[in-house]
């Protein structure tokens, strides 16, 4: 019983002299990891335009059928994005995402990201609905998150992407 005493006094006294790993959470934000997985953006083209086309693939890929939206045509008069259709109505149901990043990577015209928020708490079920008014970027902000992959898992085009491809290369010869 003294053993498993002095053990445990040894342990405690190897972690008094450490940085605590804790943080004080609401006056600290903890930086994010490179490919964390937080609040989706619908973003804009330069010219302010919607870069969502109302295509449904990002819903029919959402294994948690988090996604719901309606498309409609874009007429002469009334212009909402750069492609034939736009997303009247798009809601995401945040009680329902996983995060799992299937739909910004089906999304063909990278109209949907995620971002580095996390911060989405709510007393009321309804608040975790997301509609597009939310989602969508205000017209004088772009949000320039890519999906981590759309560079071969490159954050910052360093040359280890380069050692990666050769590797993926075919070797010749036999």
């Amino acid at each position: 019983m003294i053993k498993e005493i002095l053990k445990g006094l040894v342990i405690t006294s190897k972690h008094l002299g450490r940085k605590p790993t804790t943080i004080e959470y609401p006056e600290v934000k903890k930086e994010m990891p490179p490919r964390f997985r937080g609040r989706h953006h619908l973003r804009r083209d330069e010219n302010g335009l919607e870069l969502c086309i109302g295509c449904h693939m990002c819903a029919v890929v959402c294994p948690a059928d988090a996604i719901y939206l309606e498309a409609e045509d874009n007429t002469e008069e009334e212009r909402h994005s750069g492609g034939e259709r736009f997303a009247r109505v798009y809601q995401i149901d945040y009680l329902r995402c996983i995060f799992c990043g299937f739909c910004v990577d089906a999304c063909p015209t990278d109209a949907l990201v995620m971002g580095k928020e996390y911060e989405m708490s709510s007393y009321q079920r309804k608040d975790f609905v997301y509609r597009k008014e939310i989602l969508l970027d205000p017209l004088e902000q772009k949000t320039e998150v890519k999906a981590f992959y759309h560079n071969n898992g490159d954050t910052d085009n360093s040359s280890d992407s380069k050692l990666n491809e050769e590797k993926l290369k075919p070797k010749e010869g036999k």
